[in-house]
C-alpha cells in the first residue's frame, strides 16, 4: 500500500505549525469536544536541548561538522515524536508498565524533551497500536514495537552514507520519520521514499513530515522488498537488523549507489555492519564490519536473550571450573566475537555482568570468566556446549586470520552470501535464517 506521491517541498511561509496541540479525553470518561491548544512553537528549551545533544554526539566524536549535523541542529524532533514512552517498571519487572507522555501536557513537558535528546532510543507505539490521536497516560503489559534509534548511531550511519542535494535516497524502516526529515532536509524530499511495514507508522510520519514541509513518497509494506517503482537509489538506508542481505535492496541501488544496514544472527551481542557499492561498471563491492552497535531486529526476526532466571542461574550456580593462562578475547577484538557468533551460533553475552559471562539460552549452556591473578583466569562452564572451547577455537583462526574487524561480503551465483577475511583464511555462509517480513 503506497501513499500519494511526493511532491516539492511546502515553503515555510504556508507550512502548518508542526507543534499544534489538541486536547484528547480518556475515552472512558464522558464525551468532551476535542479543544484546540495554542501552538508551543519551536521552544527555547526544545532550541537548547538540541544544541545540547549535538554538542554531546560532537564531543564523543560521532558528529562532525557537515549537513547531517546542520540537520539535527534544525529539525525539531519533539515536532516528530510530540508523544514518547518511558519505561516505569524495572527491566525484569511483569507485567511491565509504561506511561505514555505528550508534548501538549506541560507536565510531560521537561520529561518529554530529556527523553528525545538523551541520546538513547526512544519507544513510540505500544503492541501495534494507532498512533495518532492517542490519549496520553500508562500502560501496562505489552512490548513497544516501533522505536525511534539512538541518535549515535543514526548520525553515524547518515554520515557516512554521505548525503547530497539531489540524492534519491531509500529510506527503509520509518519509525519517527528522523532519519526521513534528515534525508529530506539535506537531499529535498523529490527523490526520497521511506518504507515501513507498519501503517500506522506511516501515517504518522505522513502527518508529521507533512508539518514539517516534506512530502516524500511513504510506502507501507515489507522493507526486504524495498521500492522498485521509483528505483535506482542513490542511497538505501535500512534502520532494523537483518539475517542476509536483501538481494531486492542490491538491485534497486544505482550505479555509484551506496547502502549500510545492520546484520545479525539470533544473538543481539555482536551486531555487524553491512556497506554495498554498486560501482560504476555495474559490480558490487561490498563489506561486513564488526561495530559495537546496531540496530534492533525487525518484524518476525527471532531473538534470543538471557532470562532473569537464567542470568542468576550462570551468577551463582556451580559448574566445572578450570584455571586457565589463555586470557579471553578482549572486547574491543569485535571481528573476532562477530566471527564466533557465526559460526558458534546461539551464544548470548551478559553485559551486565562484572566478568565475561555468556549464555545459550536455546540449550542452557554457560561460561563465566574471571581474573584471579596475573596471566591467570578461572573458567567456570556447565551443559552440553563449551563455550570456552569454542572461543579459543574462533581466536586461533581469527588471529591467524591477521585480526581483521572488517570481512568482505560475497554474492553466490545461487543467491547465497559469504563473510571472508582479507587474507581468505576465515570464511562463513551468511543465513537467510528467519526474517519474515521487516520494517
Amino acid at each position: 500500500m503506497t501513499e500519494v506521491p511526493n511532491s516539492t517541498a511546502t515553503p515555510a511561509a504556508a507550512r502548518p505549525d508542526p507543534l499544534e496541540c489538541t486536547v484528547l479525553s480518556d475515552p472512558a470518561a464522558p464525551a468532551a469536544p476535542l479543544l484546540p491548544v495554542q501552538p508551543a512553537a519551536d521552544t527555547l528549551e526544545a532550541v537548547a536541548a538540541r544544541a545540547a545533544m549535538v554538542a554531546r554526539l560532537e564531543e564523543s566524536g560521532e558528529l562532525g561538522p557537515g549537513p547531517v549535523r546542520e540537520a539535527l541542529l534544525a529539525l525539531p524532533r519533539e515536532a516528530l515524536i510530540p508523544q514518547a514512552y518511558v519505561r516505569r517498571s524495572a527491566p525484569d519487572e511483569t507485567p511491565p508498565h509504561w506511561d505514555l507522555l505528550d508534548f501538549c501536557r506541560p507536565d510531560d513537558r521537561e520529561e518529554l524533551l530529556e527523553r528525545l535528546h538523551s541520546g538513547d532510543s526512544v519507544a513510540i507505539q505500544h503492541g501495534g497500536e494507532p498512533i495518532l490521536g492517542r490519549v496520553p497516560g500508562p500502560r501496562r503489559g505489552g512490548a513497544m514495537t516501533a522505536m525511534s534509534s539512538t541518535m549515535r548511531l543514526t548520525a553515524d550511519l547518515l554520515q557516512q552514507l554521505d548525503l547530497r542535494p539531489g540524492q534519491r535516497v531509500l529510506d527503509v524502516g520509518t519509525g519517527a520519520g528522523v532519519t526521513a526529515a534528515v534525508v529530506c532536509f539535506v537531499c529535498g524530499d523529490a527523490g526520497v521514499v521511506t518504507l515501513d511495514i507498519d501503517p500506522h507508522v506511516t501515517a504518522a510520519a505522513r502527518e508529521r513530515l507533512s508539518a514539517l514541509g516534506y512530502r516524500p513518497t511513504r510506502v507501507t509494506g515489507d522493507g526486504t522488498t524495498g521500492w522498485a517503482t521509483t528505483e535506482p537509489y542513490d542511497r538505501i538506508f535500512v534502520s532494523f537488523a537483518v539475517r542476509h542481505v536483501p538481494q531486492a535492496l542490491v538491485e534497486q541501488l544505482a550505479l555509484g549507489g551506496h547502502a549500510l544496514m545492520t546484520l545479525g544472527t539470533s544473538s543481539p551481542s555482536w551486531p555487524s555492519l553491512a556497506m554495498i557499492e554498486r560501482r560504476q561498471d555495474g559490480s558490487l563491492e561490498a563489506q561486513l564490519r564488526a561495530v559495537e552497535f546496531g540496530h534492533r531486529a525487525g518484524a518476525g526476526f527471532d531473538r534470543l536473550f538471557l532470562s532473569a532466571a537464567f542470568r542468576e542461574e550462570i551468577t551463582t550456580a556451580d559448574g566445572w571450573t578450570q584455571r586457565s593462562m589463555l586470557a579471553p578475547p578482549p572486547d574491543t577484538a569485535r571481528g573476532m566475537w562477530l566471527a564466533l557468533d557465526h559460526l558458534h551460533p546461539g551464544l548470548v553475552r551478559n553485559f551486565g555482568a562484572d566478568d565475561l559471562t555468556i549464555g545459550a539460552p536455546e540449550c542452557r549452556s554457560w561460561m563465566r570468566v574471571q581474573a584471579v591473578s596475573d596471566r591467570r583466569w578461572e573458567v567456570t562452564t556447565s551443559g552440553p556446549r563449551d563455550i570456552w572451547a569454542e572461543i579459543q577455537d574462533v581466536a586461533g583462526r581469527w588471529r591467524a586470520a591477521g585480526t581483521p574487524d572488517v570481512y568482505r561480503i560475497h554474492f553466490d551465483a545461487d543467491g547465497g552470501q559469504r563473510a571472508t577475511s582479507p587474507n581468505g583464511a576465515l570464511t562463513w555462509q551468511i543465513s537467510p535464517g528467519k526474517t519474515g517480513d521487516a520494517r
